[in-house]
């Protein structure tokens, strides 16, 4: 079979980000980029079904600049078979990602598409649900478990939802959207590392696929969240009770 992996570039959710003064976005200098952890869990399940069902084939899909080469690397160095890179400079929202997607799944012919659930840069939490709509595809989306039945015709999935879990069972193909406790992403081991040089990562102009990119939302300004105020000591529980009333206003 054949899965297809999304592989977002995002910045190290252990860094510090900080925001332009005019709100025009973040400042970039310095600032390390790797894989989105979401995604990084997704490239791991789909490496994990490689493992159990002989003849797999996993492929990479990043979206971005030039500089998204190097998640997609890391990828390959996890294990990945081959990656593609639809070369964007530009910001793209929600709905063009799923419709670059919807292009690359209908010339790739994958049997299951994994993505994380969302981004960590944008948490909009969109894109696989999308796709599953342009695709006319099943979805599972919060995955924290996937089996596959023996034949790779059906995906049966546990989600988290509000309730608890939910077990949705589906033919492929399908769409499943991955979620934190689905499993721990490996590290790339060194061979791995030396193998992914070599490995297949075709650049694809976004402008060839056809598709319409133009934003149909617009960021118009980004702000830090204000700086939380410092503690207070407290005589009392009396005291303590009134300052919730008063000034937390939780009570």
């Amino acid at each position: 079979m054949k899965i297809l992996v999304a592989a977002k570039r995002v910045p190290d959710p252990n860094a510090t980000i900080k925001v332009k003064p005019d709100g025009s976005g973040i400042v970039t200098d310095n600032l390390k980029y790797v894989v989105n952890p979401f995604c990084e869990i997704a490239i791991e399940e789909a490496l994990r079904i490689k493992e159990k069902v002989s003849g797999t084939e996993v492929v990479l899909i990043g979206i971005g600049g030039k500089v998204s080469q190097e998640q997609l690397r890391t990828g390959l160095a996890m294990g990945a078979d081959r990656a593609i890179l639809v070369v964007a400079e530009q910001d793209l929202d929600a709905v063009a990602v799923a419709r670059i997607f919807e292009k690359i799944v209908r010339t790739e012919t994958p049997d299951l598409v994994l993505l994380g659930k969302q981004a960590i840069d944008d948490d909009n939490n969109q894109a696989g649900q999308m796709l599953a709509e342009l695709l006319g595809w099943p979805q599972a989306t919060f995955a924290s478990k996937v089996e596959l039945s023996g034949d790779q015709k059906t995906a049966t999935v546990r989600r988290e939802v509000d309730g608890g879990l939910e077990d949705v069972s589906f033919a492929l193909p399908g769409i499943i959207t991955a979620d934190l406790r689905l499993n721990e992403p490996r590290y790339a081991s060194l061979p791995g590392i030396m193998k992914a040089r070599k490995k297949e990562l075709k650049e694809i102009p976004v402008g060839d696929l056809g598709v319409d990119v133009s934003p149909k939302l617009k960021v118009l300004s980004l702000a830090p969240p204000p700086k939380r105020q410092a503690g207070k000591m407290v005589g009392s529980v009396q005291e303590l009770v009134s300052l919730l009333h008063t000034e937390a206003k939780v009570i």
